[in-house]
């Protein structure tokens, strides 16, 4: 019942994509227990669902209550096995939950991510002299609702970068950050890049954490770009954006606070963000094996600012040095699969690459798991819909009682499977350690 997508390598068309290889052989081969398959209606069950349907049912002190709940909390998991032939090269399994009718969600701080990815492909393509990640960065103000940056106390220079920025939004997911990098971008280049690129359901089309109208969010911030002898090197004007988008009604919960009255009708989502699990799944997959991705659906980004997208996905809070944070952001602020809300340090030999994002009660987490000791690699996203009275911006979301719980456990499960999943070559993931900033 189990359905299967096996992908080889370059150049062999899937849903979904992805490369790292000298194997070692295990001294002795690990059976795999078989999933026990429950009964279920012929026709309940997508077969793509199948296989992640009977794990979590095997695991009913944990996920009875995601199981019995799945439509009211909109929990949805992708979960992709990686399996390496003899020259590295991976073949993924995809494994699906509550995905099938792609449930609208909120996906909150998740669509940091193709941002920053997007921000690095365009300072490649404007292809100036001088230009790149690390160059001082000037933000004007040129329209309503806009503000200026002309400095960053907490970098090493004290000066604004792509290159700050996105170390911002990748350690400890900082909203102004997203929005220095929105505004560089501007709305229309973000959406059309990403469906050129075949990610159809995505539509970012607003700052977060500031209110602003449409017409201020479809205008975007003048910049300017200099080099470490106060060059300018490129200059762009204000950006209006034209794009016309698919009129979509899409209501949440039963009622909302705005301006500290409660409004008692669904909140009205369908002028925010938007993105499938599918598609942001798909883009995280793309940035760890883009030698096994068509062109069509890469970034146009360099090794050296993959491997930087890379370290900083991976790394804590506290091991950075510019910018800097205090204990308040524990190893795990933004670890939520496998680790939820949990403080102190985490394990040594894993390491998770992810973007979280959790706002208006949906907490959300794409995430490539490694574990470098024993050989481990696979993909989850997983989001949930914490919110149990139905009331929007009241700040009584059930992130405590279910999210976190939820994602931890959902990662320790499979986790678990694939300690004892059997593997015919095991993985070099020897390019994936980095040395961080302390």
């Amino acid at each position: 019942m189990m359905q299967v997508i096996k992908l080889l390598s370059i150049g062999i068309t899937f849903l979904f994509f992805m490369s790292c290889s000298t194997t070692k052989k295990p001294s002795k081969a690990i059976e795999v227990p078989s999933v026990p398959v429950i009964p279920q209606p012929i026709d309940a069950i997508p077969p793509s669902e199948v296989f992640l349907t009977n794990l979590l049912k095997a695991h009913p002190n944990q996920m009875a209550d995601i199981l019995s709940n799945a439509k009211s909390q909109n929990a949805q998991i992708i979960y992709t096995t990686i399996d390496r032939g003899k020259n590295g090269m991976p073949s993924f399994t995809q494994h699906y939950f509550n995905t099938a009718d792609n449930d609208y969600f909120y996906p909150a701080s998740t669509v940091k991510f193709p941002i920053v990815l997007l921000a690095l492909e365009k300072l490649r393509e404007l292809n100036r002299p001088g230009l790149d990640r690390n160059s001082v960065m000037i933000t004007e103000a040129g329209y309503s609702g806009q503000t200026a940056v002309y400095n960053d106390p907490n970098s090493a220079n004290g000066t604004p970068s792509i290159a700050g920025y996105i170390k911002k939004i990748l350690l400890v997911s900082d909203n102004d950050a997203f929005n220095r990098l929105y505004e560089f971008l501007g709305q229309d280049y973000i959406n059309t890049r990403l469906q050129k690129k075949g990610y159809a359901s995505a539509e970012i089309l607003h700052r977060l954490s500031i209110f602003l109208t449409t017409d201020e969010n479809r205008h975007s911030n003048p910049v300017q770009f200099f080099d470490s002898s106060n060059r300018l090197i490129y200059q762009q004007q204000l950006l209006k954006a034209n794009n016309v988008y698919p009129v979509r009604k899409t209501l949440i919960g039963k009622g909302y606070f705005s301006n500290g009255k409660l409004v008692e009708t669904p909140m009205d989502f369908s002028a925010k963000n938007k993105i499938s699990l599918k598609d942001i799944h798909e883009m995280l997959m793309t940035l760890v094996f883009p030698e096994s991705v068509p062109a069509a659906k890469r970034f146009n980004i360099s090794e050296e600012d993959r491997s930087f997208v890379l370290q900083y996905m991976s790394q804590y809070p506290g091991e950075s040095v510019y910018p800097s944070y205090d204990s308040s952001y524990y190893d795990a602020y933004v670890k939520f699969l496998l680790f939820g809300s949990e403080k102190g340090k985490l394990p040594a030999p894993i390491r998770i690459f992810n973007k979280v994002g959790n706002a208006y009660g949906q907490l959300t987490d794409l995430a490539y798991v490694v574990d470098f000791e024993k050989k481990i690699e696979f993909f989850v996203s997983a989001t949930i819909y914490c919110n149990s009275d139905g009331i929007l911006n009241d700040d009584q979301y059930d992130y405590d009682k279910v999210g976190y719980p939820f994602l931890k456990n959902l990662g320790s499960i499979l986790y678990e499977y694939e300690l004892k999943r059997k593997r015919n070559h095991l993985p070099d993931l020897s390019t994936l350690q980095f040395s961080y900033d302390k």
